[in-house]
């Protein structure tokens, strides 16, 4: 049978709580893993990893979900440039997203089925566990948002 002295419960408490208070901690800042959810179908598309360097945010795909009848190694047949023909896993589809107030703007987004690239904003909802995705032109009022949900 297990037991445990009194200072042995103090040091598993507060483990406990300094663990939970960097999980929280986490949820502050969009960087790590996201799966996106299509605003159209309302399914999951990719994993998205966000990183940080000097302030700035990108966004790179990790894995695609890609539906059985889909090309199950998906390329950006539309994208222009270097970005012709190259894989979607490990496309940066998001750069240059400043801190700005309580969310991020001043970036851009690639959206690789059509190959077109939109100004985007993001901002983080529901505790952190989700982020709140704007592609646009011009406007932020000309657009589609997406949900996506944190994975790590």
């Amino acid at each position: 049978m297990l037991t445990f002295n009194r200072a042995g419960v103090l040091a598993i408490t507060v483990a406990a709580a300094l663990l939970s208070s960097a999980a929280r901690a986490d949820n502050t800042s969009p960087v790590g893993l996201w799966k996106n959810i299509d605003d159209v179908s309302g399914k999951s598309r990719a994993l998205i990893r966000i990183t940080e360097a000097n302030g700035t945010l990108e966004g790179t795909v990790e894995k695609v979900f890609p539906g059985p009848s889909e090309d199950q190694n998906p390329k950006c047949g539309e994208c222009q440039g270097a970005l012709k023909n190259a894989p979607i896993v490990g496309l940066e589809i998001l750069s240059g997203l400043k801190k700005d107030g309580d969310g991020y703007a001043g970036g851009q987004i690639l959206d690789p089925e059509n190959g077109k690239v939109y100004s985007s904003s993001m901002q983080l909802i529901d505790g952190g566990k989700k982020l709140s995705v704007r592609g646009y032109i011009g406007i932020s009022l000309l657009g589609r948002s997406q949900t996506w949900i944190r994975q790590d």
